[in-house]
């Protein structure tokens, strides 16, 4: 089978493609032929060494597809099963096997390539609404980087909990697109003041939470944009990792920062239903649209994370075996 492995950590050129053996499952796993993968900006971490692996791997965490075998003990799952996964590494490939109790399966009125692009993305907005900060009507909320595939769905939940959203973005298109997923005030951080927009916008209240997955060019901008008691989500680290800050910097606000994972929000497989579960339901329902801005070959992968982390890209990204 065709897979895409970091031959070492770096770049986007220590992508290569290479012809591996089509692995067979074993006790406790199935065998998931792909019919989409999903991109994430975790993949980037774990292909510059920022987040350490073994070399070469076949990099990942998201798929789509089939269930063309099933190992010894599976009961979750049946051949011929459209499912889904994030979390278990080696997407970058045909067909991956995954432990059947890390993949969900994926309902009738969902596509799989819908899947593959909202899976982990959208699983990040459920515990980041739902658990690590619960939005509800009333709340004011911040959600950088509205225009990728994480904001778009933070966008439309958080509206859909009958919050007031405030969106940055970094250009005119995507504050276009920001404003048409119901963003109800957009902010373009290449030329505007952040927090002295937000300052505005909430007459010097401040929000209740910001969610923030770019990290180091927004984290001061986010810290003053917090309301009195706010939450700080500083869940990603597109533009680098955070810097040390002292915690002193809270006690203004009596604030709180996290930096929080999805993988520890669903670490039983109860939870990872449930996660799932709450994601189908608002993509079926039309609260939330999954936006596929954009498709390359599985065998383009290095031209995908090039797009990514040139910020070329708008929505969810998908590889396509």
């Amino acid at each position: 089978m065709l897979a895409i492995q970091a031959i070492r950590t770096g770049g986007p050129e220590v992508l290569e493609a290479a012809d591996l053996p089509l692995p067979s499952p074993a006790a406790g796993q199935i065998l998931v032929r792909h019919q989409a993968v999903g991109l994430n900006y975790i993949d980037t971490y774990h292909r510059s060494g920022l987040y350490p692996i073994k070399t070469p791997c076949v990099i990942g965490l998201e798929a789509a597809g089939v269930v063309e075998a099933v190992g010894d003990g599976v009961t979750r799952f049946q051949i011929g099963d459209r499912v889904a996964y994030n979390g278990t590494m080696g997407a970058y490939a045909e067909a991956a096997v995954v432990p059947a109790d890390r993949a969900v399966k994926v309902p009738d009125d969902v596509s799989l390539e819908v899947a593959a692009a909202a899976l982990l993305k959208g699983m990040t907005a459920e515990f980041l609404i739902r658990r690590c900060f619960h939005v509800k009507l009333g709340h004011t909320v911040l959600v950088h980087a509205a225009a990728g595939g994480v904001g778009q769905i933070l966008v439309q939940w958080c509206k859909a909990e009958g919050a007031t959203v405030i969106a940055t973005v970094g250009s005119n298109a995507k504050a276009a697109i920001a404003r048409e997923l119901g963003a109800d005030h957009v902010i373009d951080y290449s030329h505007e003041d952040v927090a002295a927009r937000v300052a505005e916008i909430t007459g010097g209240q401040g929000v209740a939470v910001v969610y923030d997955g770019v990290g180091k060019d927004t984290f001061e901008a986010s810290l003053k944009s917090l309301g009195r008691r706010g939450v700080l989500a500083t869940f990603g680290n597109a533009s680098g990792p955070v810097p040390p800050f002292a915690p002193l910097e809270l006690s203004a606000k009596s604030a709180y920062v996290t930096r929080p994972r999805l993988f520890d929000y669903i670490v039983t497989t109860e939870e990872l239903d449930e996660s799932a579960a709450a994601l189908f339901e608002v993509i079926g329902s039309g609260a939330v649209k999954i936006d596929i801005g954009q498709t390359f070959p599985l065998a383009e992968a290095r031209a995908a994370h090039e797009a990514l982390e040139g910020r070329k890209t708008n929505g969810s990204t998908l590889l396509i075996p």
